[in-house]
């Protein structure tokens, strides 16, 4: 594991892999908490409830947001460091591999 990913206990977030742009909380941080995360160190803009994620450097409109070191979707509003990261600032980029609806199902045995 690298240094700039947190495995500290004592720390209130994790920053899950190398190369992510947002942390988890680990407990619930209110608004104007100062943390470090990942070597930076930033000021929370509001609030973050434990599991949520915020952002740890500034994510520009239409860059990929990282965790767990694979994109989960790209910013559809700038990103402020600290600042929470959530519906509201990260559309999806998930595509369903399956879905009843389309009468798509998954090949079984000799059909792979």
């Amino acid at each position: 594991m690298s240094d700039s990913v947190d495995s500290s206990f004592d720390n209130p977030a994790l920053l899950l892999a190398d190369g992510d742009n947002i942390a988890v909380a680990l407990r619930d941080m209110p608004a104007g908490e100062a943390v470090t995360v990942g070597g930076v160190s930033l000021v929370l803009g509001s609030a973050v409830d434990v599991g949520h994620k915020f952002a740890v450097r500034a994510i520009a409109v239409g860059e990929r947001v990282v965790k767990y070191g694979v994109p989960i979707g790209r910013a559809v509003q700038a990103i402020s460091p600290g600042e929470y990261v959530h519906l509201h600032n990260l559309g999806s980029e998930y595509i369903p591999t399956w879905t009843l609806d389309a009468g798509h199902r998954f090949p079984k045995g000799d059909e792979a």
